[in-house]
């Protein structure tokens, strides 16, 4: 089953999500930023730490 039909079919369970960023010491929701602050949050590179073996 691809992920267009696992959304389609599980539609009505969804719900929207806040996100929450960290802004000079403090939570902030991402919805609240302007419109270039938003588009800078969706562009920016996560950062995954290597697993150590």
């Amino acid at each position: 089953m691809n992920r267009e039909a696992i959304l389609k079919k599980h539609q009505h369970q969804r719900t929207r999500t806040m996100v929450y960023t960290r802004v000079m010491g403090y939570h902030r929701p991402v919805e609240s930023f302007n419109t270039g602050k938003q588009a800078e949050h969706r562009e920016r590179v996560h950062f995954v730490q290597p697993s150590h073996r």
